[in-house]
């Protein structure tokens, strides 16, 4: 269970790294939307994913043996 919620931190911390830095970049190039989504939207998503991400490693830490 331990390596189940470590992998799944590493792959929910990659892919809200990833979102966040897609709708900053959007961001950047002067839009507000992109396809009907607004930036800000986007950006939450990504902070979302990190704050899974953290929840899931922490979680891996409380499964951990003494």
């Amino acid at each position: 269970m331990e390596n189940l919620l470590r992998w799944a931190g590493r792959v929910a911390g990659l892919a809200g790294l990833l979102i966040c830095a897609f709708a900053v970049t959007v961001r950047l190039g002067g839009q507000w939307s992109y396809h009907n989504f607004q930036v800000g939207s986007i950006l939450q998503a990504g902070m979302a994913m990190l704050i899974v991400a953290c929840l899931a490693y922490c979680a891996s830490i409380a499964e951990r043996k003494p």
